[in-house]
């Protein structure tokens, strides 16, 4: 059997795809049983020889497959296999436009709540991790990188203000999947006019923050749902537009 480091050595794949397999097949195996807590971050660089930043990607990776939930200020814990798994969303459920669609009605269902309650719960440290998360996003913009990962955790961190863990643990399970990648997908080439279209996204960021940054629960509620129906209506222009050109 290979080592762990063996493991890793070979990337035919990124280090944060071979870690996520490493740990699936545990959990698969039961050497990590449902309801285990996960090592730490610390314990998981050190067994495996990765960075901080491969192993929340990785974590990631294995929360959008269902196959653990992490509990904010807790820990990250094995769901385990089979029936039991947490509600999610696979791969197949993002073929057409109408399954994109139908995930942004269900975040407008939950999401707008959720910045109503964030604005009336907030405290020092939420407010702190939003704002890092909306930098992240900028910073990825203006470079031409790929903004999903903190984007996401934006949305993950207006769910923790709720400092009800059931929004955080649902918006976990649901994973980077429900940011819709055709429009935040960078590359160095990216157009003048792209850069404006994602500065003009993240503008709708700002807003929900500085609702809840002022205690504004109607004003985030507001925000949060203007920015979600917009993200559905550009996916409609834009299938709009392609079905043009074809």
């Amino acid at each position: 059997m290979e080592s762990s480091t063996e493991l890793l050595r070979r990337r035919p794949r990124s280090l944060a795809l071979e870690l996520v397999e490493a740990l699936g097949d545990r959990i698969r195996d039961g050497r990590l049983a449902a309801g285990d807590k996960l090592p730490t971050e610390a314990e998981f660089m050190a067994e495996f020889g990765v960075s901080r930043t491969v192993v929340r990607e990785a974590i990631s990776k294995l929360q959008a497959s269902g196959l653990v939930l992490t509990r904010h200020g807790i820990g990250t814990f094995v769901v385990g296999l089979g029936d039991a798994a947490p509600f999610r969303l696979a791969p197949e459920q993002f073929a057409t436009l109408r399954d994109v669609i139908a995930v942004l009605e269900l975040r407008i269902g939950i999401e707008t709540e959720a910045a109503s309650l964030a604005a009336q719960r907030r405290n020092a440290d939420n407010l702190r991790q939003m704002r890092s998360a909306l930098d992240a996003v900028a910073a990825a913009v203006e470079q031409g990188r790929d903004a999903v990962g903190p984007d996401f955790q934006f949305h993950l961190e207006v769910a923790r203000a709720t400092q009800n863990a059931h929004f955080a643990d649902l918006m976990s399970s649901l994973g980077t999947m429900i940011i819709p990648r055709a429009r935040l997908d960078g590359a160095p080439d990216m157009s003048d006019e792209q850069r404006l279209y994602l500065r003009r996204v993240n503008a709708e960021h700002e807003s929900i923050f500085d609702a809840i940054r002022n205690q504004d629960s109607d004003a985030a509620r507001a925000a949060m749902r203007t920015h979600l129906a917009n993200s559905r209506e550009r996916r409609r222009r834009a299938a709009a537009l392609g079905a043009e050109s074809a």
